[in-house]
């Protein structure tokens, strides 16, 4: 089967990257699972906050607002709160100024999320700039733009082989051969091992867990109108979920690509440190997951070609930041695809090229 672009990956990432791509060229689409976005795609917070991550990827999510909230059902409002203990006033300084929150009463905080620590809370700052990302809703909208342009999208295609020829690239996987002349890696956690399949050298992308509990609501309490909330230093966030709280240790824990699991004793860990600042202990657990946020080695996102294999491009390192900067991410990757001039300058370019790293 033949295309001009063959993208690995079908999360967030390859799936928004097909929907621009499809209208100009042949595209196709492996994903290895059943599903698209079975992995990390599937299992993120889903926030849209773009004031959150290194400066080159608030830029792009601050560039996908304009399509986030022109685009009907995708947002929600949520705001965001971040709370302290005391002898934490440097860090939250620092990140409640970074993420432009601004210092609200503990009064005000407790009157938006009531179990909070009379004692124990010294610090609270919010930003009603946040909104609440309907993922399904978002990939599938890209799935249906992508198939609508002509795009093929094959599940169950688990990349075995690649090899590079004269006539272009042809990837080997149980779903049959396929044949493309450009071919784009945007395979999240494996982004490293797809590179090494193809012959290209790796860029030393590293994945790290992240788990996440769902908890009943604190006595019984209406949640729905909460805010994300983050402990000082992101020591863990707890958030509304469909009459539940979603509660993170927020973790970085360096793993092997892999379908991840949460882990017990860290979800206890980070469990603890949420109780410490509230009034309501949690006293059972509905469900737990985990996934893997997978990052470049200076944790900015990687989009271009290859400096040594120009037919092959880098479209990875998201961090857990890609659905909030997919509309603009995408966009730019394609531009590069196309030929076509970007949106951003030579200092964003540079910053997110692969080529910094040889």
């Amino acid at each position: 089967m033949n295309a001009d672009i063959l993208i690995i990956g079908g999360g967030i990432a390859g799936i928004s990257l097909a929907a621009r791509l499809a209208p100009h060229a042949g595209v196709t689409l492996l994903e290895a699972e059943t599903s698209l976005a079975h992995h990390a795609s599937s299992r993120s917070a889903a926030l849209y906050e773009p004031r959150y991550g290194s400066p080159t990827m608030v830029e792009l999510s601050l560039a996908s607002g304009a399509f986030f909230h022109a685009a009907r059902g995708i947002l929600s409002p949520r705001g965001l709160m971040m709370v302290a203990k005391p002898g934490e006033d440097e860090v939250f300084r620092r990140e409640a100024g970074h993420m432009h929150l601004q210092d609200i009463s503990l009064d005000d905080a407790r009157a938006m999320v009531p179990p909070l620590h009379p004692d124990l809370v010294a610090m609270a700052a919010y930003s009603a700039e946040a909104w609440d990302i309907d993922t399904d809703l978002l990939i599938q909208g890209f799935a249906r733009d992508a198939r609508a342009a002509g795009a093929r999208i094959v599940t169950d295609a688990r990349v075995s082989e690649i090899s590079r020829g004269a006539a272009g690239w042809q990837v080997e996987t149980p779903a049959g051969l396929f044949h493309a002349t450009i071919l784009v890696n945007a395979s999240g956690a494996w982004v490293d091992q797809v590179a090494m399949l193809a012959g290209v050298a790796p860029l030393g992308f590293t994945p790290f867990r992240r788990s996440m509990a769902r908890i009943p609501a604190p006595d019984g309490l209406d949640v729905s109108r909460w805010p994300m909330i983050f402990g000082a230093g992101e020591a863990w966030y707890a958030k509304p979920d469909a009459g539940a709280l979603i509660v993170s240790p927020a973790e970085e824990h360096l793993m092997a690509p892999h379908d991840a699991w949460a882990d017990d004793m860290v979800l206890a860990e980070g469990l603890a440190r949420y109780e410490e600042m509230v009034t309501t202990p949690v006293t059972r657990l509905l469900s737990n997951w985990a996934g893997l946020r997978t990052f470049a080695p200076d944790r900015t996102m990687v989009i271009g070609q290859d400096p040594d294999e120009p037919s092959f491009f880098w479209f990875a390192g998201q961090g857990g930041q890609g659905f909030q900067s997919c509309p603009a991410a995408s966009r730019l990757a394609a531009d590069l695809i196309l030929g076509r001039s970007p949106d951003f300058g030579p200092e964003v370019l540079a910053a997110l090229s692969p080529q910094r790293f040889r």
